[in-house]
């Protein structure tokens, strides 16, 4: 996939692939071995179905809260779950300005 992917950003950006000084490629068994958590290769910390979105990484109204005071879950583990959205991290750092500072 790494040419496939390099000939559409090549087509609207020439010259990115001249600027790639070195690259390298796991696949999804090589990167469930560098991570077991990554499972068939899973970057997105378990099945992305309804019900996980709403039960991981625990079920409870705040998923972004853990028992130790100051510390905050902001994975792909959390809702709204895997994703370039930033979302996770949005939800846990308004709930630490909500328990920090109000």
């Amino acid at each position: 996939m790494s040419e496939i992917i390099e000939n559409q950003i090549e087509r609207f950006a020439p010259g990115f692939r001249d600027c790639i000084l070195a690259k390298a490629t796991k696949s999804p068994a090589e990167f469930e071995r560098y991570n077991a958590n990554n499972i068939g290769g899973d970057i997105n910390g378990g099945a992305g179905t309804l019900s996980q979105l709403f039960t991981r990484p625990v079920a409870k109204l705040n998923p972004y809260a853990i028992p130790s005071k100051g510390l905050y879950i902001c994975s792909s583990s959390t809702p709204p779950g895997g994703g370039v959205h930033g979302m996770c991290g949005y939800h846990a750092a308004k709930t630490a300005f909500e328990r920090e500072f109000s």
